[in-house]
């Protein structure tokens, strides 16, 4: 099963639609869905897009497993503590950055 197949369904469970519902808010054919959902095409970014924002979700970029990690950190001799020492200004960072995008 293909990622865009994976997503898809998954988005559209998730949303409680049919395919034939999910094809109608969508504005796209019923088959159409049932195609990407099969693995027996690969939708363009676009109407991936737009299937999921059907189901009310979106689709995001995100690194793949172990990319974007900076692995310099694990090659120190720090313990636990010192990690988490190290890390708390960047975790604070972060949890105002998330609050002020979560306020009107």
């Amino acid at each position: 099963m293909t990622e865009a197949a994976r997503l898809l369904r998954y988005a559209r469970k998730r949303a409680r639609l049919s395919q034939r519902a999910l094809a109608a808010k969508a504005g796209v054919p019923q088959p159409y869905v049932a195609r990407i959902e099969s693995s027996r095409v690969d939708p363009s970014v676009s109407s991936l897009s737009r299937l999921l924002r059907a189901c009310g979700t979106t689709l995001e970029a995100m690194p793949g497993t172990g990319e974007g990690v900076d692995w310099t950190i694990f090659t120190i001799d720090m313990t636990p503590a010192e990690r988490m020492t190290q890390a708390r200004p960047m975790a604070e960072w972060i949890d105002t950055v998330e609050r002020a995008r979560a306020t009107p």
